[in-house]
């Protein structure tokens, strides 16, 4: 579907460009004007749709590559930044899902740890090469601060927005220092602000502390800014740039010879197709005789469905009789492995963990499944009718789920067709990165012109936006943490950091080398600051503790604006640029 969309989307910006020279006439209007004189001075008046859009009257745009549309206007180029950050966002997710694929596959080892984490930040490098190779040095000089708006935030998205929403969506109730899994009585309460929360393991801690090494550059680049010399500028960048490569071999062969981290993304990837699978596959027979006709857990005939499995009668559920029920459960699209099932059973409904699920967890386990289930449906209503409306709502959400989270039927759990899946990979990591490399050009030169259009710095345009449309693991991860688990919190959150270490070190290594080597002027100091604090801030406080309540959302949530505001501050009142 999004590879039809993107198909005509070319098309038509191509018939576009064609049919008009090179313009497109819905997002290009001609200004119109007309001058009234009062005797004394000439009053220039638009018309209220040239009010409405908001329309430069001067200065033309440039056609990349020499037919794509490019346009003036405030609301056309609201348009291009849409439609080239869409298909940005597909080569994001084209290049995660086939890494994803290709990881599976290969297992950790050298692609796994020297090749797949450069492409997962390829989009933003690309973004940031581009915006800094464009036309003349002064040219480069006005568009590299997109590519350090993209920089700044997309590591401050992370872990400020995206960090403190996955705390609200995984939080449940503490006890103690440690997070019950499954558990969430608090509610959005303010007692829930200390009474819930997460917790992630030791590792998750390990990951946050890489991320605190990887600034080392960002502390090199500022310290004639520090020193008050601007003789050391220019050298101050190439030991930054040295520096930054130097981290990211490192880090890529760190991940080679301690394959933790790869091991982590495996089972984060792993583990979520596992879930999709189950919710996307659950027979509508066996789905509809759990439920009553309001949508409701039946538990009597949840109790009677545990009898029946309990073939020894010990008032309790085995492996053997798990199986049973994974054979009742038929899975008609994937060849779910059982084992595997069993296992996410028992830790999702063995709370006394004895190996074994009593009538109670089994009637608790398959009521909080199926109301999971009831609240990823928009609505339903109170009829026998509605039951079966809310069972096909529920196939279809899990179908949209399985989409987010960037995963296919014949991927859910563990690789059945190595050589197809092989090539699969490897065309999905093709596609991304060529559409990476195509439209990454198209949307600078859009959010340079909406710059342009509306005075507002493109710094901040690209600093709101563009992290929106390469930040394709956003979605997954909200999805992913909702799961509310100990295990999923910590592949979560080391997801996060994982992502802003590699854009600290190769996005940063990117944006560098185009200022040393195009010989512009370093003008960056505040947004590189922003960049240290957040992620000093952030790393250093999920370094050392592995609880957080959930008033640790309102802490990252505040960061983001607090971000812009010094941001402004530093630039426009002090003057820093």
């Amino acid at each position: 579907m999004e590879r039809s969309f993107m198909c005509i989307l070319l098309i038509l910006f191509a018939i576009l460009a064609i049919a008009n020279g090179g313009r497109n006439p819905f997002i290009t209007e001609k200004l119109t004007s007309n001058t009234v004189s009062d005797g004394i001075h000439n009053v220039q008046t638009e018309s209220p749709l040239i009010l409405l859009k908001r329309q430069v009257a001067s200065g033309t745009c440039e056609q990349t590559y020499g037919f794509l549309p490019c346009t003036t206007t405030v609301v056309g180029n609201i348009f291009l930044i849409i439609a080239y950050g869409y298909l940005m966002f597909l080569a994001a997710t084209n290049l995660s899902n086939g890494s994803e694929l290709l990881l599976e596959i290969l297992g950790p080892g050298i692609i796994g740890g020297l090749f797949l984490p450069i492409l997962g930040s390829f989009p933003d490098a690309m973004l940031i090469l581009v915006s800094g190779l464009s036309g003349s040095s002064q040219t480069a000089q006005s568009q590299i601060l997109v590519g350090m708006g993209l920089l700044s935030g997309s590591t401050v998205l992370l872990l400020t927005l995206l960090w403190g929403s996955c705390v609200v969506v995984g939080k449940c109730d503490l006890d103690g220092s440690t997070a019950v899994d499954l558990q969430d009585t608090e509610g959005l309460t303010i007692a829930a602000l200390t009474g819930s929360g997460v917790s992630t393991d030791i590792w998750t801690s390990y990951a946050a502390r890489i991320m605190c090494v990887s600034v080392i550059p960002f502390i090199i680049v500022q310290l004639p800014q520090f020193l008050q010399s601007s003789s050391g500028s220019h050298l101050a960048i190439l030991i930054a740039l040295i520096s930054s490569i130097a981290l990211l071999i490192s880090y890529c062969l760190y991940q080679v010879f301690q394959p933790w981290i790869q091991r982590r993304r495996l089972a984060y990837a792993k583990h979520k197709r596992v879930v999709s699978g189950i919710l996307g596959n659950l027979k509508m027979r066996a789905l509809g005789r759990l439920l009553k006709d309001d949508g409701q857990p039946d538990i009597d005939v949840i109790r009677k469905v545990f009898r029946q499995l309990d073939e020894n009668l010990d008032n309790r559920l085995s492996v053997p009789e798990l199986k049973a029920l994974i054979m009742g459960i038929q899975f008609d699209e994937v060849d779910l492995d059982q084992d595997g099932f069993v296992e996410e059973m028992l830790k999702d409904f063995d709370t006394s963990h004895d190996s074994y699920i009593e009538e109670s967890e089994f009637i608790e386990g398959i009521s909080k499944w199926l109301n999971v289930a009831k609240h990823s449906v928009a609505s339903h209503h109170n009829s026998t009718s509605d039951s079966v409306r809310f069972i096909n709502e529920l196939r279809n959400k899990a179908k949209k789920e399985e989409y987010l989270l960037g995963c296919s039927d014949e991927t859910t759990e563990g690789v059945k067709n190595p050589k197809w899946d092989s090539v699969k990979a490897v065309l999905m990591l093709l596609l991304g990165t060529g559409i990476a490399a195509a439209f990454a050009d198209p949307l600078v030169d859009a959010v340079d012109n909406f710059s342009n259009a509306t005075s507002i710095p493109a710094f901040f345009v690209s600093f709101i936006v563009l992290p929106l449309a390469t930040s394709s693991e956003a979605v997954s991860a909200l999805i992913f943490a909702s799961r509310k688990k100990q295990k999923t919190a910590s592949l979560t959150f080391s997801m996060i950091y994982g992502s802003v270490t590699m854009s600290n070190i190769l996005s940063l290594a990117v944006f560098l080398a185009v200022v040393y080597i195009r010989n512009l002027t370093w003008d960056f100091s505040s947004e590189v600051f922003i960049i240290f604090i957040i992620c000093t801030i952030m790393g250093l406080f999920a370094s050392f503790r592995t609880t957080f309540p959930l008033w640790t959302c309102l802490v990252a949530y505040l960061l983001y604006p607090l971000s812009l505001v010094l941001v402004y501050v530093l630039d426009y009142v002090l003057g820093w640029s």
